[in-house]
């Protein structure tokens, strides 16, 4: 009876353990020594808007890195968009041929650890003594874990660990028409709020008698254009205080403030005062043209914005002179700014190799170093994940230098890094969970809706925003929990059950190890 027993308890641990034995993400054990005499070929997938100058920004460091550790090659994969970075890990990730490094988002990262070992958790290498943040054998001047801004490190914390390093940050900005809110008999406020852009909005919308509009002349004016809805909305639901999602997944974003800011949405883009980046193009192209007064885009953006802008796609005939104001997004509650954290951050992926991991993770830690990032934030307006370079210098002598040509230190740029660097505290993260990446979609999606909608002379009424929540869960497969939100997002697809004999046959196979490992414990028993 007693063999019986143990040969019971036996089989079904092995079951058990065919169940569950997946390697955690977290299960990497850091080498004790580098082998530097072994040669390891990394891939890094990196997210880049055809921008020349960061590109060649990212060749430099391959180089300098490459030229620090002769061992490690570095193949550097561009993308135009984080979305085709997102499902090319996804597809990846089922045939274990992901890349090392990846820039990435914490929303995609969560999803990317349904794939099981995936994503290498970066617990121990931040701290480990000899590999970590300015650890005693990395071979460069890398910024040590207290120097990076808590805020941004934070940010790739979820699920109990760490399992990213910031790599750059930005924030949303509004670029402003400051000539013709002043030609509307407006001044601007100290704080932007949501009144005065939609007061000032409407006021734009008059027209001549001829039907072009009196601000500017021109048969075409939308005064108020915001790229990416979804940060409208979790913005919105976040000054309010209202529900969005909670640290556990559960989503809480069909509620009443929703309801209440989509019907006043819906009521500017009825008048004309109001449209989005999907439905009109990008609002840099009609502020630049005249033809728009608020644009929020990302402060990452900055150098489309303005007259002057480096970066501008319309004709030189097209642009209009006038003053650009760079302001934080408006709020609700201007004595507590809200604003959202937003960025690029650096994952690395489990390998079979612990040493090629290791390679991987040097190189990402690379990434920080201050030559890296403050060349990377001078392209744009971001700002240096870390304090050391933040503080440097060569970045403050960056910053003093706002206005003075139009490129490097072109003066809107500029300003757009500087609103985050004043205004890091007053800034937040949403919950990252397995459909997080959905719930965001889903916020700025009800946004183009309503405006899509409202111009087909459709009424936004209660009735219309309970079918727009129940569409909208469907779509996004919220209403089957955090769970399942991430499925309709994936590009894997349920083929539904298996057949019948294949059931048979691997239920069969897993029999046969179960037996064979119960007769081996019992003999080993028997003696």
């Amino acid at each position: 009876m007693k063999r019986t027993r143990i040969f019971l308890l036996a089989a079904a641990a092995l079951a058990l353990t065919g169940c569950h034995g997946k390697q955690k993400s977290s299960d990497f054990a850091i080498p004790e020594t580098f082998d530097a005499a072994k040669h390891y070929e990394i891939t890094f997938w990196a997210k880049n808007d055809t921008n020349k100058t960061q590109t060649a920004i990212y060749e430099k460091a391959i180089a300098d890195f490459e030229a620090l550790y002769p061992n490690i090659t570095v193949n550097m994969r561009l993308y135009t968009d984080y979305g085709k970075i997102y499902n090319d890990v996804i597809t990846n990730i089922s045939t274990n041929t992901t890349p090392n490094v990846c820039i990435t988002y914490p929303d995609h990262i969560a999803t990317y650890l349904t794939g099981g070992s995936s994503v290498v958790s970066l617990d121990d290498l931040l701290t480990d003594e000899k590999y970590g943040l300015g650890g005693s054998e990395v071979m460069f001047d890398a910024p040590g874990r207290d120097e990076i801004i808590p805020q941004f490190l934070e940010e790739c914390s979820f699920e109990g660990s760490f399992y990213a390093v910031p790599f750059m940050r930005s924030t949303e900005a509004c670029y402003i028409n400051k000539t013709y809110v002043e030609k509307l008999g407006y001044t601007l406020p100290e704080t932007l709020t949501w009144d005065f852009i939609w007061e000032v909005s409407e006021a734009a919308t008059k027209k001549n008698a001829d039907g072009t509009f009196a601000v500017n002349g021109q048969k075409v004016m939308i005064p108020f254009i915001y790229k990416s809805t979804d940060n409208m909305m979790i913005q919105m639901l976040k000054q309010k205080g209202a529900g969005y999602s909670d640290e556990t997944g559960q989503i809480l974003i069909f509620n009443d403030t929703t309801r209440e800011l989509l019907k006043e949405i819906a009521a500017h883009a009825k008048s004309g005062a109001f449209s989005t980046f999907k439905i009109s193009s990008y609002p840099a192209n009609f502020l630049n043209a005249g033809q728009c007064i608020f644009a929020i885009d990302s402060t990452a953006g900055a150098t489309w914005m303005g007259t002057d802008a480096p970066l501008i796609d319309i004709s030189a005939d097209s642009l209009v002179d006038f003053e650009t104001a760079v302001m934080p997004i408006p709020q609700f509650d201007a004595e507590h700014p809200q604003m959202i954290s937003q960025g690029p951050s650096v994952c690395v992926f489990q390998k079979s190799d612990p040493q090629e991991v290791l390679a991987s993770w040097l190189f990402a830690q690379y990434l920080l170093t201050d030559e890296v990032q403050i060349a990377y934030s001078q392209t744009e307006g971001y700002v240096p994940v870390t304090s050391k370079a933040q503080n440097s210098a060569q970045y403050r002598e960056y910053l003093s230098k706002a206005g003075e040509d139009n490129r490097l230190h072109y003066d809107v740029k500029i300003k757009a890094a500087q609103l985050l660097l004043a205004n890091t505290d007053h800034t937040f993260v949403t919950p990252v969970f397995n459909g997080s990446a959905s719930l965001r979609n889903a916020a700025g999606q009800m946004i183009e809706d309503v405006t899509k909608s409202v111009r087909r002379k459709k009424e936004i009424n209660d009735a219309y925003i309970e079918k727009l929540y129940q569409d909208t869960a469907a779509l996004y497969h919220l209403d089957q929990g955090a769970a399942g939100a991430e499925a309709g997002a994936s590009v894997q697809k349920d083929l539904g059950p298996l057949p019948r004999t294949a059931v048979i046959l691997l239920s069969a196979l897993g029999a046969a190890w179960i037996w064979i490992a119960a007769y081996i414990i019992f003999k080993r028993i028997s003696h």
